[in-house]
């Protein structure tokens, strides 16, 4: 613990329990700490308690529009893994432990210092799907394929102190982060401090919607934090953004967060902070600014961050958080600058606006998460731009098959050529193409019927990410939406894999409790697992005939997914052409 030279220690007492806190405020005479945004009174506080004078006057002094120079010891309260990275720095602590036997010491002091948590999700694949046992079957496979390195991580659970594993089946990282690990203010041998993680998944960012800051790191400098070293890390410039107004009806958390990703992309906003703040939060449920959270990396930023106010508290209240922890939450945040006044404005090295109310409908792709598609220009979008695939086919039309695959909405009325032009800048191109591209390929299907495919044939449709699927909203937008289609006798085209992997298990609840499973599973959104799949490129192989034709035809195929990232043979090596939309934008273009 750091030397109390700036009279910061005090007391704060909830329920009768009394903690040690390092008061923000004893600095404000000196430093006026109170224009700086939160995400850099989080840093101070660490500094304060962890760290030293010279880290302490760093952060304090901090000037919005000077470029990032002085360097400070930042100590994260835990660290946050995932099976993939995270292996890895558990065989390095089993190695620390052999090499201490070696030595003759005794090889049980090598333990995490702060809190480790590891969450098996990034190994499930969709090997089947669209029946009821593809869930069963899939996790079958994830365990025969990965037995030896769940056997170990359940050792290291049983061997060190303070690393728990969070078994496969169970969600994604960040939901389970959100959903259940955050503490938002902790509290360790009677000091109470703000939450505060390292994670070694660059959308670890996920949590900053509830008020926890953190990011994604590289395994050395996860190890370093795990064995109680502090991460070297420049004071950042923060960019505030200002949000107003209320999404309109039509528009989800998906078209905001494609929509501030183009615009932030376009503002530049790498090795920054990013902090949201106005009067547009009241309003924005905490799921949406867990979504905005999420795709940090998407849009460069080293963080998206809101800060603590009455939704994060409900959302904790909501998801059977402890009382006590909830009523120091509360506690700590207002007596510590931590909790969010909407009247108020910090000092932002930058501010970006964006009125709520002028949120669209969207997609984006084909290639990358910031290329933003108004979803009424989706079809002349694609057809445009064939040409960049390579495709180059005399004058002709896309087959009846494709132009019902996709897109699922059709272009207003125009009296000029050109697509409608929205209220946000620079989007994606959108130009009418002179000729669409016909390459139909006749496709006898395993189950005897035969169909055509063409350009543009969505092949994969997956419900998938913990961007969207940690959003009831939108996830039960998807159920009313296959509900209505169900209906209406509407089916899922036979060209298409479907594919449903819910970040965690409280999905399944409610999609059960509402009645909403059957009318997915009749349109093939069946649970294929919780985890990653598709989003991570865990897709599994499409069905033979499908491949086959992708193959012969040089067909650009697509593939719709409320996913974060759409650059092309990520989501599949056979699907060139791959669109982020929201849940239930994938179930319409099934």
């Amino acid at each position: 613990m750091a030397a109390d030279s700036f009279s910061a220690r005090s007391t704060l007492t909830v329920g009768g329990q009394e903690y040690g806190i390092h008061r923000l405020d004893a600095l404000q005479s000196r430093f006026d700490v109170e224009r700086l945004p939160y995400t850099l009174r989080i840093l101070l506080e660490n500094v304060l308690r962890t760290g030293d004078d010279a880290d302490v006057e760093a952060v304090a002094t901090w000037v919005a529009h000077d470029e990032p120079s002085r360097e400070i010891s930042f100590s994260p309260a835990r660290v946050l893994l995932q099976d993939f990275t995270g292996v890895p720095a558990v065989v390095d602590l089993a190695a620390m432990r052999d090499a201490m036997a070696e030595l003759g010491g005794d090889a049980t002091k090598i333990n995490p210092l702060i809190p480790v948590e590891l969450v098996i999700d990034h190994s499930v694949q969709v090997d089947e799907f669209g029946t009821r046992a593809a869930f069963g079957r899939n996790v079958e496979r994830e365990f025969e394929r990965n037995l030896e390195r769940y056997a170990f991580l359940r050792w290291g659970q049983e061997a060190f102190r303070d690393f728990k594993v969070v078994p496969p089946g169970t969600g994604i990282v960040h939901q389970v982060n959100l959903e259940y690990l955050a503490r938002v203010i902790d509290s360790r041998e009677g000091e109470a401090f703000p939450d505060t993680l390292v994670g070694t998944d660059s959308h670890t960012t996920m949590v900053n919607g509830l008020g926890v800051l953190g990011w994604g790191v590289g395994g050395i400098e996860a190890e370093a934090a795990m064995l109680g070293e502090a991460i070297s890390m420049l004071v950042p410039q923060v960019v505030g953004f200002r949000l107003s107004g209320r999404l309109p009806e039509g528009a989800t958390a998906t078209d905001l967060v494609l929509t501030v990703t183009q615009i932030l992309r376009r503002t530049g906003v790498v090795g920054k902070f990013v902090e949201y703040f106005g009067h547009g939060l009241v309003g924005l449920p905490l799921a949406d600014r867990a979504t905005l959270g999420n795709m940090s990396p998407e849009y460069g930023a080293t963080c998206g961050f809101f800060p603590v106010d009455d939704l994060t508290l409900a959302y904790l209240r909501l998801t059977g958080r402890d009382p006590d922890r909830i009523a120091l939450v509360e506690a700590y945040c207002k007596e510590n600058l931590l909790w969010h006044d909407p009247a108020e404005t910090a000092t932002y090295s930058q501010i970006v606006e964006l009125d709520l109310s002028t949120v669209e409908p969207s997609l984006a792709g084909p290639r990358r998460p910031q290329d933003r598609v108004p979803l009424h220009a989706a079809k002349r979008s694609f057809a445009d731009g064939l040409d960049t695939f390579g495709v180059r086919y005399p004058s002709g039309s896309l087959d009846k098959a494709s132009a019902d695959s996709f897109p699922a909405s059709d272009p207003p009325a125009e009296t000029t050529p050109g697509a409608q032009p929205s209220s946000h800048e620079e989007e994606a191109p959108v130009r009418v193409a002179v000729d669409s591209a016909s390459a139909a390929i006749t496709v006898k299907a395993e189950d005897g019927s035969s169909f055509e495919l063409d350009h543009g044939a969505v092949v994969i449709a997956a419900i998938t990410s913990c961007t969207n699927t940690s959003n009831p909203a939108v996830m039960v937008a998807a159920g009313l939406l296959a509900k209505k289609a169900v209906e209406r006798g509407l089916h899922r085209k036979p060209w298409v894999k479907t594919s449903l992997a819910p970040g965690s298990k409280v999905v399944t609840d409610y999609y059960d409790r509402a009645g909403l499973t059957p009318f997915l599973e009749e349109l093939g959104f069946h649970t294929v697992g919780y985890g990653c799949t598709t989003c991570i490129g865990n897709s599994g192989p499409l069905p033979e005939s499908i491949s086959r034709a992708v193959e012969e035809g040089n067909l650009v195929a697509c593939a719709v997914l409320s996913g974060n990232r759409n650059f092309e043979a990520r989501i599949h090596p056979e699907v060139k052409a791959n669109y982020l939309a929201s849940p239930p934008l994938v179930v319409a273009y099934a």
